[in-house]
C-alpha cells in the first residue's frame, strides 16, 4: 500500500538551532501572478465603477431634459406642418369647386366663393388667375379689389405656379412683421392634366392659422423657441421685434445654422435633433413643405446647474462603495487562493516523495492532445483539398455549357474561363488559366482603369461595370462590356466573376452621326426624342393588337388580358440632386448621372428599356407589364439606389434616393404626352409624400400610394 505520509505533511518541519518550526505555505508563482492580476483588475474595475456611478445619474437626468426639449420642437414642427397641410386642404376644397365655366365668368366665380364662407374667413386674401396669366378675382379680407392692387410678389408666385403646374408655398412676403405673409397656390387642371388656371390664398405670418405669437409659449428666461426659414429669416420669436431678422445673430443658433448650411444638410420633416454649441443646447426639427425650421435654444449652464451638486454627491458615494467592494474583493481573492496554494504545496510534496532525486515536473497530457490535434488537422487538410479539386472540376463542367462569356479571377490571376469566353478571345480551353489578367487587355491603361473601377465598385455596391478593350490571341481588339462581382475571402484573397458581352458593333454604331441625334451624350441612353418615338410606336402597336381579331371569344380573352397588363411607364427623379451640384460641384453631378444611368440600365435591361428625359429625370418603359409587377420592379430599383454609394474623386455620398411615378397604359391609348404627364404627376406626388417613395397613378384618376 502507498504511504499516506506525503498527504499528512502539509507543513514540513525544518530545524533551526535545534528547534523544530513549521515551514510556511507560501503561494507558488502561478498563484502570485493570479493574485497580482486580480488586484490590478479590482483597482481598474473600482475606478471605472466609481466614474460610472458618479456620472450615471447626471447623464440620465441630462438625457431626459434633452429628450424633452427635442420632443418639444418635434411637437411644434408637427403642429406647424399640420397648419400648412390644413391651409392646402382648404385651398384644395376651393379649387375642386371651380369649373372651367367659372373661369370665364368672374361674377359666377365670386358668387361661388361667397357661398364658401369658411374658406374666405380662413385666408386673409384669395386670388384666382386664368392660364393666360390674367387675374380674374382679387378678394382682400372678403372684399373684391381691382386686379391692379395685387402685390407684385403675389402675382409672380401665381405666374410661377401656372408655368410649373405644381402647388407652391411661397417664402415670406412683406418687409415688416405686420406686413409679413405667406401665399399658398394650387393649379387648376382638367381631366387631361392641362393647367386651366391657378388659385391662391394668403395668410398673415402672425395669424392664428399660421404662426400666432402665442406659439412661442411657454417662455423661459434661459430658453427661446424660434421658427425660421431655410434662408435664415426669423418667422416667430419671443421678442416680436426680432421677427424677419436673420437667425445668424441668434446666440448658439446662429453657429449651428451656419454649420448646417455649410454641410448642405437637408430638412428632415418632423424629426428632431439636439446639438451643443458654445454653452447652448440647440434642438432643431424641420417642416419640409415650406422648408422651415423649428428651434429651441437653451442655456446649457442654467439647464445643467441643478445636476452638478447631485453629481458630486454621487461621486463620493460611488467612491466609498467602490473602495469597500474593492477591499472585500481582495479579501475574497486571497481566501480563494489559499486552497490553490495548499494544492500546489501538496503536489510538490507528492512528486518529491515518489522520486526524491528528480525535481522535474512530470510531463503533461497536453502534449499528447496537441499531437492528436495536429494529426487531425493534417487529415482534414487532405480531405478539404480533395473536395476543393472536385468542386473546381464540377464548376469547369458548368462553365463549358454556359451560353455567355464567364471569367473567374483570384488576385489578378485567371482561374477559370468558360467555353464561350475562350471563343470570344480566340484561345483554346485552359490556355489562359493561371495567367495574369493583364494578358487580356490591349494596354496597361485599360487594365488599371478596370482595377480602379473594381476598388470603387467593391466599396460602393460589391461590383463594377464598364466597357474595355480586350486583345484576342491573334492580336485583334475586342470591345467587351464587363460586369463583375467581387468577394473578399477570409485569407484576404480578392475573387471576381466577370460576365463578358461583345459590344464592338454597338460602339461602331455610336460613332455614326445618326446615333448622337437619338441618344444622350452624357449617359449614352436614348434621349427624349428617341423616347417619344419608341414609346409612340409601342402604344400604336398595343392599340392595333387590341383591335385585331374577329373571333368574339378571342376579343374577350384579349380584353381580360389587357385589363391585367399593358405598357408600364416609370418616371424617376433623383431626390435632392441640386444639393450634389452645390456641395460637390457640377462635374460630380455629371458623374452621378452617368453612374446612376448605368446602374438603372443594369437593373431593368432584361425587362424593359431606359431613356433620359432631361436633367435628373429618367423614364423606364416596361412592355407587357401589369401594375403589380411594375410596382415590384420599381421597389427593387428604389431599394438598390438607396443602398448605392456614389463616389467621385475622393468625395462620396450614401444618402441617394429616388422618387418614382408609375402609370400603366391600357390598350387604346395612342398619345405619349398624357401618359408621360400622368407619370410625372405621380412622381411629383411621391416627392410630396416625403421622397424615396413610389406612387401609382392612372392617366385620368388620382394617385394612390404604391
Amino acid at each position: 500500500m502507498r504511504s499516506t505520509e506525503p498527504f499528512l505533511r502539509e507543513a514540513p518541519e525544518s530545524e533551526l538551532g535545534g528547534i523544530l518550526v513549521p515551514e510556511l505555505n507560501m503561494p507558488g508563482p502561478l498563484v502570485r501572478r493570479m493574485l497580482l492580476i486580480a488586484l490590478i483588475a479590482v483597482a481598474l474595475a473600482g475606478t471605472l465603477s466609481a466614474w460610472v456611478v458618479s456620472n450615471a445619474s447626471g447623464k440620465e437626468v441630462a438625457g431626459r431634459l434633452l429628450r424633452q426639449q427635442t420632443d418639444e420642437v418635434e411637437l411644434v414642427a408637427r403642429l406647424l406642418a399640420s397648419k400648412i397641410e390644413q391651409s392646402q386642404k382648404v385651398l384644395s376644397t376651393v379649387a375642386e369647386g371651380i369649373t372651367p365655366q367659372m373661369l370665364e365668368s368672374p361674377l359666377l366665380l365670386e358668387w361661388m366663393l361667397q357661398q364658401g364662407l369658411p374658406a374666405l374667413r380662413f385666408f386673409d386674401s384669395m386670388e384666382i388667375a386664368r392660364s393666360d396669366g390674367r387675374l380674374i378675382l382679387n378678394l382682400q379680407n372678403g372684399k373684391l379689389e381691382p386686379a391692379s392692387s395685387l402685390d407684385a410678389d403675389e402675382r409672380a408666385i401665381l405666374l410661377r405656379t401656372l408655368v410649373q403646374g405644381k402647388p407652391q408655398v411661397s417664402g415670406v412676403i412683406g418687409a415688416t412683421p405686420s406686413e409679413a405673409r405667406v401665399m399658398f397656390t394650387l393649379p387648376l387642371v382638367d381631366d387631361e392634366s392641362k393647367v386651366l388656371g391657378v388659385v391662391g390664398g394668403v395668410l398673415r405670418l402672425q395669424s392664428q392659422g399660421l404662426l400666432p405669437h402665442s406659439l412661442v409659449l411657454p417662455a423661459r428666461d434661459d430658453s427661446r423657441l424660434v421658427v425660421f426659414t431655410s434662408d435664415g429669416v426669423i418667422l416667430s420669436h419671443p421678442q416680436l421685434e426680432r421677427v424677419l431678422g436673420n437667425v445668424k445673430t441668434e446666440p448658439g443658433l446662429g453657429e449651428v445654422f451656419a454649420r448646417w448650411n455649410a454641410e448642405a444638410k437637408p430638412i428632415t420633416a418632423g424629426r428632431g435633433e439636439t446639438l451643443s454649441e458654445n454653452d447652448h443646447l440647440v434642438s432643431l426639427a424641420g417642416v419640409s413643405m415650406p422648408q422651415w425650421w423649428v428651434a429651441r435654444v437653451t442655456d446649457s449652464r442654467s439647464l445643467l446647474a441643478p445636476l452638478r451638486g447631485a453629481q458630486r454627491k454621487a461621486w463620493w458615494l460611488a467612491a466609498a462603495s467602490v473602495a469597500l467592494m474593492g477591499l472585500l474583493a481582495v479579501l475574497a481573492m486571497a481566501w480563494v487562493a489559499m486552497p490553490l496554494t495548499r494544492v500546489h504545496r501538496r503536489a510538490q510534496t507528492i512528486l518529491s516523495s515518489q522520486n526524491p532525486s528528480d525535481d522535474t515536473p512530470s510531463p503533461l497530457a497536453e502534449s499528447e492532445l496537441l499531437t492528436d490535434a495536429l494529426d487531425l488537422l493534417h487529415a482534414q487538410q487532405l480531405h478539404y483539398g480533395h473536395q476543393a479539386e472536385f468542386s473546381r472540376q464540377h464548376l469547369q463542367s458548368i462553365l463549358e455549357q454556359a451560353p455567355i462569356g464567364i471569367v473567374i479571377t483570384r488576385n489578378d490571376t485567371l482561374e477559370l474561363i468558360s467555353q464561350q469566353a475562350s471563343l470570344m478571345l480566340g484561345y483554346a480551353r485552359g490556355e489562359l488559366e493561371g495567367q495574369s489578367v493583364k494578358r487580356l487587355f490591349a494596354n496597361d491603361d485599360q487594365y488599371y482603369e478596370l482595377s480602379n473601377q473594381m476598388r470603387e465598385g467593391v466599396a460602393q455596391r460589391g461590383g463594377y461595370e464598364g466597357e474595355f478593350s480586350l486583345r484576342r490571341k491573334d492580336g485583334s481588339l475586342l470591345w467587351a462590356r464587363v460586369v463583375g462581382r467581387v468577394s473578399q475571402e477570409r485569407r484576404a484573397a480578392m475573387a471576381a466573376v466577370w460576365l463578358l458581352e461583345d459590344v464592338t458593333s454597338a460602339r461602331d454604331e455610336r460613332k455614326k452621326p445618326m446615333w448622337a441625334t437619338s441618344h444622350d451624350l452624357l449617359t449614352n441612353l436614348p434621349n427624349r426624342a428617341a423616347f417619344d418615338e419608341h414609346a409612340a410606336a409601342l402604344l400604336e402597336r398595343n392599340a392595333a393588337q387590341a383591335q385585331d381579331g374577329s373571333d368574339e371569344a378571342m376579343k374577350a380573352a384579349q380584353a381580360a388580358e389587357a385589363a391585367e397588363s399593358g405598357i408600364a411607364l416609370l418616371f424617376i427623379d433623383l431626390d435632392h440632386f441640386t444639393l450634389v451640384n452645390d456641395r460637390l460641384g457640377h462635374e460630380a453631378g455629371d458623374a452621378m448621372l452617368r453612374q446612376f444611368a448605368s446602374l438603372l440600365d443594369e437593373l431593368v435591361r432584361h425587362v424593359g428599356w431606359v431613356a433620359r428625359l432631361g436633367g435628373d429625370e429618367f423614364a423606364v418603359v416596361l412592355p407587357d407589364c401589369s401594375a403589380e409587377r411594375a410596382q415590384l420592379i420599381a421597389e427593387h430599383v428604389r431599394a438598390c439606389v438607396e443602398d448605392w454609394d456614389f463616389a467621385h474623386e475622393g468625395q462620396s455620398t450614401s444618402d441617394t434616393t429616388i422618387s418614382i411615378g408609375i402609370v400603366v397604359a391600357r390598350p387604346g391609348l395612342r398619345s405619349v404626352m398624357p401618359w408621360l404627364r400622368a407619370a410625372d404627376m405621380a412622381c411629383y406626388y411621391a416627392k410630396r409624400a416625403g421622397r424615396n417613395q413610389i406612387m401609382l397613378r392612372e392617366i385620368a384618376d388620382k394617385a394612390v400610394p404604391a
